[in-house]
């Protein structure tokens, strides 16, 4: 029997003391850190993550290490761009389609739609005299806006449309009893609307910088429209049906000198 050989632990292996991560955290296969920060007030998460990649380029990060957003900074890469964009047409698309189903009729929606562009212009013109950025919230105001702001000229339009079918109305008479008739409505729903999200507009204290660019947003896009819309909505009626209808007149218009004509 060979005798035991004695190897030292020094041969092989040492130890020290020192300090040492708990964790290691990993995203794929490679280890990962997160660093969190805190956006100053009156400053949006664009803003925070344009600086952070600018000071990223000045200090000449290796290649090696790769930066990359979290949470709700990805949330925001993920929906700016050509995707607010395509949020807005497919929505106007779908508003559209509705429409034109309800009234069984190409051109009507085109009135209704006609009220948006207000509401976005009091909306931007909101966020510009309280000095709030255009935000991803501030872009959820203006999607909300499309559907509140409609209802001023759906009301308008609907008693018209009726007023022609049913009272064999013209165009002119038939608008401007809708107006008469629907001006109240229109002023109470839209008051109601402004109420609900003021207390969203005027809030503070923590937490309310997420949400007062959507009060704000809403607040003043409704305050603009309906400013606007009772006068451009029968404006816009009339003009539509005129053009829609010329083309219908000029069909059934018969030629000069023929039988029917000289009947």
């Amino acid at each position: 029997m060979a005798a035991e050989t004695v190897v030292p632990f020094a041969a092989f292996s040492h130890f020290m003391t020192g300090t040492t991560p708990v964790t290691v955290n990993h995203t794929g296969t490679s280890v990962s850190t997160a660093i969190a920060y805190n956006i100053p007030d009156k400053e949006s998460i664009g803003t925070a993550m344009n600086a952070i990649q600018r000071k990223m380029n000045e200090i000449h990060v290796p290649t090696s290490i790769h930066g990359g957003a979290y949470g709700t900074a990805k949330l925001f890469q993920q929906s700016s761009g050509s995707s607010q964009l395509l949020m807005l047409v497919a929505a106007l698309s779908a508003i559209y389609v509705v429409l034109g189903v309800l009234y069984e009729s190409y051109s009507q929606p085109l009135t209704i739609l006609s009220t948006l562009p207000s509401a976005g212009v009091g909306a931007l013109l909101a966020l510009m005299a309280t000095g709030t950025e255009f935000s991803l919230i501030a872009f959820l105001g203006i999607l909300l806006l499309i559907g509140i702001v409609k209802k001023n000229a759906i009301m308008m339009v609907d008693f018209a449309l009726e007023a022609e079918r049913t009272l064999g109305m013209e165009p002119l008479a038939a608008i401007a009893h809708a107006c008469s008739l629907r001006f109240r409505p229109i002023m109470m729903t839209t008051c109601a609307a402004i109420a609900g999200a003021l207390p969203l507009a005027i809030a503070s204290g923590d937490g309310t910088e997420m949400r007062r660019p959507l009060g704000i947003a809403i607040v003043g896009g409704l305050i603009v429209s309906q400013l606007l819309t009772v006068y451009t909505t029968p404006v816009v009626y009339l003009y539509v049906h005129r053009y829609w209808r010329r083309p219908n007149t000029r069909r059934h218009t018969p030629p000069y000198g023929s039988a029917e004509a000289a009947t």
